[in-house]
């Protein structure tokens, strides 16, 4: 099992202050979970989110699908 799995015993819950390009941690953990899935998401992997909203995303195509069901809310 690696040691910065999501899924591990004991593993914790991050919460992140997301910026351009970047992050900052301000609760230390080993992952943050998706907005629109509920996935668990490894910091080493986190990649993608809105800096507006806070979010995070587990991928490239749920971060455009976040975005497209927003608009069509009108939100």
């Amino acid at each position: 099992m690696n040691f910065h799995d999501p899924n591990a015993p004991g593993a914790r819950k991050a919460e992140l202050l997301y910026l351009d390009g970047d992050f900052e941690i301000e609760v230390p953990g080993d992952y943050v979970l998706c907005e629109v899935t509920g996935q668990r998401i490894p910091l080493e992997d986190l990649k993608y989110w809105n800096i507006e909203r806070q979010e995070a995303y587990v991928s490239a195509e749920v971060s455009d699908k976040r975005e497209r069901d927003l608009k069509k809310a009108g939100k």
